[in-house]
Order: structure tokens, then sequence, then C-alpha cells
């Protein structure tokens, strides 16, 4: 078939998915998981040396000669023991006659956690010994040879779920704590649904995956960068904290619509919900609007979720900024429970409360509540004297009721009462975002809200020139359940305008993106785009406690790799092609004595 005929082929059969129904779900979120792998029959045995996995016998194999390989996870009393592998588990009973010792040696000395592969026959367990809580239950294995792959040294802790480990042994020990089902299950589903997120964009919508440098220059604004040293004195690359200037220069190139599972880094520090490095879905589009944008995120995550939580519902609800914060006191609310902030200033306008008169007579002064209903049923005095000292610490801040609505809702959940389910899945859009902030070091300055190739709001573009700091953009954020799992603009195409934002309004130099402003003078067409975070959507997907929950290697919250000790010191002559030199902290306290 010619490209082109492929082509046509392919966007006459563009189609809007049609919502799923949900699965039924018998068994452990693993055992779901891989039932819907099941139903698109993978085959999971191909090119190994075993016949079938540990979690796929059933009596329908009965009578079968089958070779399984795993992991010895559990051995009772020398007669049976259960092994595990990715997909399950399965019960062999070790052989008890003489003929057979060589092969019950290695299994009744095998230490628990190590590899064997074993041969033999399916047959049916005993009758009344069918364990129902087991898909593997009704059948076990009459080993007839067995193999010590690998035999297992003590653990450091043991590979159950149930079993609780500190996060640094998890983290120092990954591989280990890979083991559980529970992280199999995390990964596993990451990886279907980035799966379909391909199918849907590259196969049904005509997008095209490219990978974009990892090295590349520093970027002005945004978040802070890490630096990679070259072998010219004095230059240095980044690492880039998104494709954004690629993505764009995609569009300028006619790629019209890009795709990439995205490596993006932050040098942030410490902060505990982050990592340095993480992924992106990350997504541009020619000749599009805000809406455009919208309707293709939502499909996408109608299409890739998972079977087993109940179907997304589209479209999602739309709040624009100012709504959020005067709402809910924050531009990321949980929808998922009411206690809306309402503004009461009317009951009060003839007040002769002091401080309530006070606060009405300045300017934009309200006078503002949360109704808690039930709150005399749930809260005790402690509580609301707890309420009240929160309030007291945060009493400055623009979003103290935002932050003081979730700090009821977390009141009320220890009292038992249910504010947030947490099987729903509750997505809002929020829009029209500031284009400009003031700076925090400097507020007669200004900073891009978003980045500073998002485009103002069509009906603010003569606010740029008179008030900018008034001037709306064309940013929306993807909201789930209070967290921003998302965020996009539409961006700036035309030149002149980049140009005047970057030098007149932020003090840019322009020299540094001379190549992006080049590029939009040669005929760039509208473009926008948006990306999606991957690690937070699939930690709430899952519904972990964290984000390092749902990534193979992730790193402390303090950016460390625990594992393999990382970062690492260098020798100095290995830095010497860099032409770097390190300073010590205590060189810099002697220099500053003398």
């Amino acid at each position: 078939m010619s490209f082109p005929s492929w082509l046509s082929q392919l966007y006459r059969g563009l189609s809007r998915p049609i919502r799923r129904t949900t699965q039924p779900i018998w068994g452990s979120l693993y055992r779901s998981l891989v039932q819907s792998s099941q139903r698109r029959n993978p085959e999971f045995s191909s090119f190994a040396v075993r016949t079938n996995t540990c979690g796929e016998l059933r009596s329908s194999h009965l009578g079968q000669e089958v070779t399984l390989c795993g992991w010895i996870q559990y051995r009772r009393q020398n007669t049976f023991l259960v092994l595990r592998d990715f997909h399950g588990l399965v019960q062999v009973v070790i052989p008890q006659d003489e003929s057979a010792a060589s092969v019950r040696k290695i299994l009744c000395e095998a230490p628990v956690e190590s590899v064997v592969q074993v041969s033999g026959t399916v047959i049916s367990r005993p009758a009344g010994q069918e364990n129902p809580k087991m898909p593997t239950g009704e059948i076990e294995i009459k080993v007839k040879t067995a193999e010590l792959l690998n035999a297992c040294k003590k653990l450091p802790f043991e590979i159950k779920d149930f079993m609780k480990k500190t996060e640094g042994l998890r983290l120092q020990y990954r591989y280990l704590d890979l083991r559980s089902f529970q992280m199999q299950y995390n990964l596993r589903l990451r990886s279907q649904m980035v799966m379909k997120m391909r199918e849907y964009l590259c196969n049904l919508h005509g997008f095209v995956d490219i990978e974009t440098p990892t090295l590349f220059k520093r970027t002005p604004g945004g978040a802070k960068e890490f630096l990679v040293p070259s072998r010219e004195p004095g230059k240095f690359y980044s690492l880039p904290q998104s494709p954004q200037q690629f993505k764009q220069l995609l569009m300028v190139g006619g790629l019209d619509r890009y795709f990439q599972v995205a490596r993006c880094y932050r040098d942030e520090g410490s902060r505990p919900d982050r990592q340095p490095e993480f992924t992106q879905i990350d997504i541009e589009m020619s000749f599009v609007d805000q809406t455009g944008i919208q309707s293709l995120i939502e499909g996408l995550l109608q299409y890739s979720w998972p079977n087993d939580k109940d179907p997304v519902v589209v479209p999602f609800p739309t709040v624009t900024f100012t709504e959020a914060l005067a709402t809910y006191g924050t531009d990321k609310p949980d929808t998922r429970f009411g206690m809306k902030i309402i503004d009461i200033s009317d009951v009060f306008r003839n007040t002769e409360i002091g401080f309530l008169q006070d606060a009405l007579s300045k300017p934009h002064g309200t006078v503002k509540a949360i109704c808690i209903p039930e709150g005399a049923k749930y809260l005790k005095r402690k509580d609301i004297e707890s309420i009240r000292k929160f309030a007291a610490d945060h009493f400055n801040q623009c979003s103290l009721l935002g932050k003081l609505r979730l700090e009821c809702a977390d009141l009320l959940e220890t009292r038992g009462m249910v504010l947030r389910d947490p099987t729903l899945f509750s997505f809002l859009w929020v829009v029209d975002f500031p284009l400009f902030l003031p700076k925090e070091e400097n507020p007669r300055e200004l900073e891009s809200a978003h980045h500073p190739f998002t485009a103002p709001h069509p009906s603010d573009i003569h606010l740029l020139y008179t008030e900018p700091k008034k001037a709306r953009s064309q940013h929306y954020d993807l909201v789930l359940n209070g967290n921003e799992i998302g965020g996009g603009s539409i961006r700036i195409h035309n030149a002149e305008l980049q140009r005047y934002i970057l030098a007149t309004l932020l003090k840019e130099d322009v020299k540094m993106l001379s190549h992006l402003l080049q590029a939009l003078d040669y005929g760039a067409p509208p473009h926008g785009g948006i990306a999606l975070g991957l690690d937070r959507l699939i930690c709430l997907v899952t519904g972990s406690p964290s984000i390092r929950d749902v990534i193979a290697f992730p790193k402390s919250f303090r950016g460390h790799d625990l594992m393999s000790n990382a970062p690492d010191s260098i020798p100095s002559e290995e830095l010497k092609p860099y032409h770097i030199r390190v300073s010590w902290p205590t060189d810099s306290k002697a220099e500053r004595a003398h």
C-alpha cells in the first residue's frame, strides 16, 4: 500500500471512541489487569523456556505437561510450595517418594524467593482442598523434574504487600520491591495506558511520535534546570524541563501533530511530591483552538482508561481561574465534595462587629464563609480549636479559605464522614488564567503565569500595551481530584508579538530565543498543545500514596538514588576536560576568613 493511500485510509477511519462499559472485578487489582491483557491473547510464554505462566493454568489444562519458571513464594511442611511469576501463583506438590529424592531436595532446601524451574503434570487438587481465592486454586502441579536456577540470600524484607517496609528500605532494594504484586500492577497498568494513548493518538488521530533532544540550552523563566558541562570552557548544556520549544518548532516544520512520551528534568530541590526527572505525555497540534485540545484530551483519557475503573464521562466541566478561586480558594479544586466558599458580605453590610466592618470598608473587601454540613455532629471542640489555629497560622494568605476547606475535609473524614470517594475520578478544566503575575522578589516586574510562549486571550490583546497585569491567557489546566495532572496553552505564533512580550514586558534577553523568534518569522502556523503528567496521573488512577510507587526507579524526596548512591562524587582529573573545579563549603569559609 502506498503512503498516500495508507494515509487517506487512516484519516477516513478517524472516529471518536465509544464509551466502554465497566468490567466486573472478581479478584485483586492485579488479576483484573492481567485478565484485561488475556482478552487480547498475548503470548506470555513465547521465546521462553517455560510452556506456561504460573497464573494462567486452570482446570482446562488438566493432564497437560508443563514447564514453569518463577520464585518460591511459600513452602509448607515440605509437602508443597507456591510458585510465583509476574502472572500469578500456582501450587506445586513436592514429591515424597524415594525415586524423586533429588527433586525433593531441590524444592525443600531452596530458600524462599529462590528462582526455580519445574516440569510436571497439571492435576486436580484433592476434593475439599480447592482455594477459591486463587485463580489457579482448582489445580496443582505434580512435579517430575526441578532445577534451582538461582538461590536467594536472606532478604532485607519479605516480598509481601501486607508487610510494612520503610520507603528508604524499599528504594534501597528497589529490585526486590518491584516483585510485589502492587508494584507489578502499577507498572503494568502504566504500560497499558501508555500503549492505549499511543494507539489513540497515532493510529486513530494521525499524530507523529517524535523524540526531541535531551541536551539543549538554558530557557529563560520557568523552573530551574539541570546543567551539563561541555568540553568548551564556560559553556553548558541544559536538560530541558519540557520539550516546549522543540514541539513548537516541529509545528513550524509542518509536522502538524506531534506526540512524545517525554522525559523532563527540573532542579527543584527537596520536594516530597516531585521528582527531578519525570515523564510527560507531550502533545502539540497545528490549526487548533482551546476547545480542540480539550476534546482531544477527554477522548484520550476515555480511550486509555483502565477497564477495572468506572468509565470516564465526557465532556469535563470547566471553570475559570477567577471562579475557581472564588468558589474553592484554589486553582486546582477537588470537586468530589461541596463545602464551597460563599460570599456573605451583604449579610454583614450593616454589622457593628468591628473587624467585619474593617474588612468590608477596604477596596474589594469581602466576608466569606464555608458551610460544613453536619459539622456540629462530627466536629468536636478540639477540632474547632484546630481549625481556628490553622486559620490564624495562614491568615495573610489569599488561599486561606481553600486550605481551610481541605483541612475541614480531613477532620471530617477522620471522624467517619465520607467526603472524597477514593473510587471517584472528578476531572475539571480550569481556564482563563492571568497571562502575567508580579514577581515575588520585585512586584513591579512581571513574570509569565504559565510560560512566555502562551498566547494572550483574543479579547485582551489590547491590554498588553496598556494594562498587561489584567490580560488573560489562553492557558488551560486539567485537574483531577484536586491535583493538576496537565497543563497547556495556545501558543504565540507571531514573531513580533512574541518579541514584544519577551523583551518589553518580561525583560528577557531575546538573544537566548533568537532561533525560535526567527522560526516564527518563517510562516509559523497557529498551534497549541498540552502536557499530561504521567506519573501523577497513574498515581491517582492506582490510588498510590506517592508518585514514587508508580515509577520503576524513582529518586528519594531529596533527589537521591538510594540504590546506587547517586549523585556521586567525581575525581578531579575527570573534571579537568570540562574546565570545572569543585569549590567545597570549607574552602569558601577559609576564603572569607582571609
